[in-house]
Order: C-alpha cells, then structure tokens, then sequence
C-alpha cells in the first residue's frame, strides 16, 4: 500500500512523539461476546478507550459496530434476546452488574443516532427536557444557552429558541441532539454514524464539532467514512464478520498506526476501499 499518497488522501493529522502525553483508560471491553437469541453477533472484544479522546468503529457492514457501540451504555438491553458476555468496565465499574441502574449509565454515557431525532418540542424543550427529567435544578436558561453554544448552534438559533425543532435543517437536527446530549453532563458520548445522512457542508460542521468536544468528553463514533475517521479519531477500530456473519475485531490502534502500517492485511484491504 502507497502510505505517502494514503495519507494525503484521508488528510491524516500527524503528532510528534514528544506530543503523546499517558492516557487514562476510561472503558475497558473484557473478553465482550454479544447474542441476539442464538445469533453471535460479536465475538472475543476487548480493547481500552482513553478518556478525552475520539475513538473511530470501522468496518464493513453487519460486523458489529453499532452493537459494540450500544453495548458501552446497555441500549442492547431495549432489544429483546440479546445478552452480552464478558466485562464493560467504565470507570473500573462493570456495567453489566445487576446493581447497575442502565438509566443512570445513560446519563453518563449518552448517545447520538445515525438520523437526527429531535423531540417534536421547541428547541428551548429540546435541550432543557432531558435536564428537568434528571433532576437538574440550575439555571435553565443557562444551561440551554451553554449547551447550544458547545454544540456550535447557539449564534444560529438564539432567535428561534420557541421554534419547533422540527423546522431547522438535518445538519442543525444533529448538532441540537449534540447539545441534548451534553446538557444531561455525560463523560462519553457515542455517536453511531452521526453525519451519514447530512450533505458534505454539515458533515464538516460535525467533524469540527467532534474535534472540540473531546477537550470536554471522550467520543467514540461508528462511522463507514474513512476520510472522516482519519480526520476526527485519535484510535481507530477496525471489525471484521466471519463466514458465520460474526463480527470481531480484527485491529485496534492508534488511528496513525492503523491506517498507514496496519498489521493485518484485511486491514490494509478495508482501508484502501478493496472491500466495504
């Protein structure tokens, strides 16, 4: 594989050595098998993700991504038959305990899905809803205020704050649900394929808005876009399905490493789009 001309072509951000500062793991997957009733959808997962940092879930269709992704905050839980095996450590906690509240793991670890799904309310509601049900007992106007300006949406919609969600276009959808998300204070934010539905305009406006969200939160996201995961992540996963549809990981490092000296050659394949 050409890696000068790979390189140029994902537009892959360079970090010197000296630059690399020690990570604080922040979930850990042990040894992660996922069923759907008989179906193994995942295989044999572990793998670390460091805290404030934007880990990338690649790989080709139906390998698993997504499910690992819902497993790190239990949204598997909502469909019926599935069970997980092994650990998911956040934090050192196992989430999957049985002392383990999911919906207080969802505050902490919230998510974002591959189509904007505003809730039909004003944009105000939107933001302040998901804070009132948790308790939240601050300044609303203050928090969806810091909220919309995290998620890079405050200047285009601090006139409109009364205005039906539902009128504002997918790009600003997406960055609403961001701000929804942020405003319940999570520590991880899983976006599963965020921008696959929005033009190559609010699709940068994401990416950007990625980049500055992980000074705050560590981000994992689920994407099929290779420029995207080489412009925004910092660790890139990469998943592979067996002849039996399983999904497992094949690759796990640090987004550099992977695309421009991965270790297996399904890696280089994928990457180099020779499958997909």
């Amino acid at each position: 594989m050409n890696t000068t001309n790979l390189a140029e072509n994902l537009q892959l951000p360079f970090q010197s050595e000296s630059s690399v500062e020690p990570l604080k793991t922040i979930i850990s997957l042990d040894n992660v098998n996922i069923r759907y009733g008989s179906f193994h959808a995942v295989k044999d997962a572990s793998m670390e993700i460091y805290e404030h940092q934007v880990t990338a879930f690649i790989g080709p269709s139906g390998c698993g991504k997504s499910t690992v992704l819902r497993s790190i905050n239990r949204m598997n839980d909502m469909i019926r038959g599935a069970t997980l095996q092994g650990k998911v450590l956040f934090n050192g906690q196992d989430l999957y305990e049985k002392s383990v509240d999911p919906v207080l793991i969802r505050r902490r670890i919230g998510m974002v899905f591959q189509k904007p799904n505003p809730f039909p309310k004003s944009i105000y509601e939107n933001i302040a809803w998901g804070a009132r049900v948790n308790g939240y007992r601050g300044d609303y106007d203050e928090l969806v205020e810091t909220s919309l300006q995290r998620a890079a949406l405050w200047d285009e919609v601090k006139d409109k704050l009364k205005q039906n969600a539902l009128r504002l276009s997918g790009g600003q959808q997406q960055r609403l649900c961001i701000a929804r998300t942020i405003a319940v204070q999570p520590e991880v934010i899983l976006m599963d394929e965020p921008a696959s539905a929005l033009d190559p305009i609010a699709t940068s406006r994401i990416e950007e808005l990625i980049l500055q969200l992980k000074q705050s939160y560590t981000i994992i996201i689920v994407t099929h876009n290779m420029g995207q995961a080489s412009r925004v992540s910092d660790y890139t996963a990469f998943f592979m399905v067996d002849q039996n549809r399983t999904g497992y990981l094949q690759e796990y490092e640090a987004t550099e490493q992977l695309f421009l000296n991965p270790v297996h050659k399904k890696t280089e394949e994928y990457i180099s789009g020779k499958f997909g």
